[in-house]
């Protein structure tokens, strides 16, 4: 089974072929991705994926197409790439047997695979990572003009891709309840890629650690204003309880908010390794986030072995059953995600429980069950005609 995939985000794939979807994917399928990245010139993808990786780069049974799509000027950027993904798509739809387009996102990425599909007549399957209900919450309290127009954008966007595509693939079932004309497509349902393998355990024995870690960008979406506001109103009944928040923060917001309060570490960038390395030594694992899809970053947190608290936002309570693995707090509160904390900070016993809990749960979110899950979506997709009567949604 042959896809194109078209991808969204401007991060290169990984150096380290084995943490690559794409190579794990190879097992069952092949086909080739179109991949913008975020150098400048075919000379500086060359430097860092080696001679010969531009234009085509070999994964497995995959070759991603790179695009060097930085151009300076954000609009003639995206316009580029916009370009890119036609022309590209096009010509490797006529030249290769195409089963399936796959897009990452419901918006330009999916509308591009709705105009190859429309022009070659290959299936299309457009993955739905956030929740669209809430695109207007991006980086600031305050959405202002360009937000409306952001969530206008995109509300136009799922309902055009998701109603012509053949098959959709959501993180969590309730994804598209919020929109009546899109909620009975016929969808697969599984969490996106995230490599679990060799995540570091945290086995518990001491009970005095109280790490509190919070990891995403940007800061308002994520809710390091929250989390800070519920571990200053908490922190002098816990002295040995800390808060380490990572992410790229340049306005210097949560560095403000955490001013007088030493136990708050605001961390910046990270590189992924640090990152699972900082997991596996916290003790709780917090994410008050305001948009999300299904969080990677919690799957890694059940993978460690951690104890989660998270709002009741999107797919977070399909990673945490309340009062099993974690708690549950409503969206914005803080003295209810301070009471959660709370509990935890409280008791070692209930965060040990909790963390063995959320490990056995992460049993079947990791990188073979996607991989298994993904191919049985394009088999799904490419056969249905036969499935439809057998298996219906997914």
């Amino acid at each position: 089974m042959r896809i194109l995939y078209i991808q969204a985000t401007m991060v290169p794939p990984p150096l380290d072929q084995s943490k690559d979807r794409f190579l794990l994917l190879s097992r069952d399928l092949e086909g080739d991705i179109l991949q913008p990245v975020w150098f400048r010139t075919a000379a500086e993808i060359e430097a860092v994926f080696g001679p010969g990786s531009y234009p085509v780069y070999t994964v497995g049974r995959f070759r991603y197409h790179f695009y060097p799509a930085y151009r300076g000027d954000r609009e003639r950027s995206r316009l580029a790439t916009f370009w890119f993904y036609l022309s590209t798509g096009f010509q490797i739809c006529r030249e290769r047997q195409i089963g399936c387009i796959v897009a990452y996102s419901h918006m330009t990425t999916a509308l591009c695979g709705l105009m190859l599909k429309v022009a070659t007549g290959v299936k299309l399957i457009p993955e739905i990572m956030n929740a669209p209900e809430r695109a207007y919450l991006k980086e600031a309290p305050n959405p202002g003009i360009s937000g409306r127009l952001w969530h206008i954008y995109s509300t136009v966007c799922l309902h055009l891709t998701v109603f012509f595509s053949d098959r959709v693939h959501l993180l969590y079932p309730e994804q598209l309840a919020s929109y009546p004309l899109l909620r009975h497509k016929k969808a697969s349902v599984f969490h996106d890629y995230t490599p679990v393998t060799g995540v570091v355990v945290q086995t518990h024995t001491d009970d005095n650690n109280q790490s509190i870690l919070l990891a995403g960008y940007p800061w308002f979406r994520k809710g390091a204003d929250l989390a800070i506001g519920a571990f200053k109103r908490l922190a002098a009944d816990f002295p040995l309880a800390t808060l380490k928040i990572a992410g790229h923060f340049p306005d210097g917001t949560p560095q403000a908010l955490a001013a007088g309060c030493p136990r708050i570490e605001i961390l910046g960038t990270v590189p992924h390794d640090r990152l699972m390395q900082l997991a596996s030594q916290a003790s709780i694992m917090l994410l008050p986030s305001r948009n999300e899809g299904l969080p990677r970053i919690l799957i890694e947190g059940m993978a460690a072995g951690l104890a989660l608290v998270g709002s009741d936002v999107a797919g977070i309570p399909a990673l945490i059953r309340n009062g099993e693995n974690g708690y549950i707090f409503p969206d914005g509160d803080i003295p209810a995600l301070e009471q959660c904390l709370r509990r935890l900070l409280s008791d070692a016993s209930l965060r040990r429980r909790m963390g063995q809990r959320s490990y056995e749960l992460a049993g079947a979110l990791t990188d073979d069950a996607y991989a298994v899950q993904f191919t049985q979506m394009i088999a799904d997709t490419l056969q249905m005609d036969t499935f439809r009567d057998h298996k219906g949604g997914t």
